[in-house]
């Protein structure tokens, strides 16, 4: 294969993400909530990228409120994931790193249809269903993690 832009270096893009896996609690046990993207339909946690003078707490809050269609409050730091992929940006191949911070939320209020545009399906799955559904294997780390957080928010 003769590649003319095999000699070229790739450009390295520094991406920021941050997102939340919230809960709540139904009967005695915990459900989250994850989302189906489009065009793909796989089962992943709601994130999106940091805006401009954003916090990755205020983003995070948002792109739930966004992509899950749910309020929530934010309560503690779960972990930041990181990893690497290939992509297009500005008609160029890129090589993106890319961090994801996600954050533990408590649900408050809203419903699941109330997603935006982007997402195919926001829905409420018990925790080990949905690590079971969700397509990566870092987003299913975290919410494992997650089973050991919960308690130390809920009201005895």
């Amino acid at each position: 294969m003769n590649d003319k832009r095999a000699d070229k270096s790739i450009l390295t893009v520094e991406q920021i993400s941050a997102g939340g896996v919230a809960f709540r609690q139904n009967d005695s046990d915990f459900e989250i909530a994850i989302i189906s993207v489009k065009p793909t339909r796989r089962w992943q946690l709601p994130k999106g990228i940091v805006d401009k003078g954003e916090t990755n707490e205020t983003a995070a809050l948002r792109e739930v409120r966004e992509e899950a269609g749910i309020e929530t409050d934010l309560l503690d730091k779960i972990e930041t994931i990181e990893y690497w992929y290939y992509g297009t940006k500005n008609g160029e191949r890129v090589r993106f790193h890319k961090l994801v911070h996600f954050f533990l939320m408590k649900y408050l209020s809203g419903e699941t249809e109330n997603h935006d545009h982007e997402v195919a399906e926001a829905r409420w799955v018990k925790i080990d269903e949905a690590v079971k559904m969700l397509a990566f294997k870092s987003e299913k780390s975290v919410v494992e993690k997650v089973v050991g957080l919960i308690p130390q928010f809920i009201e005895k």
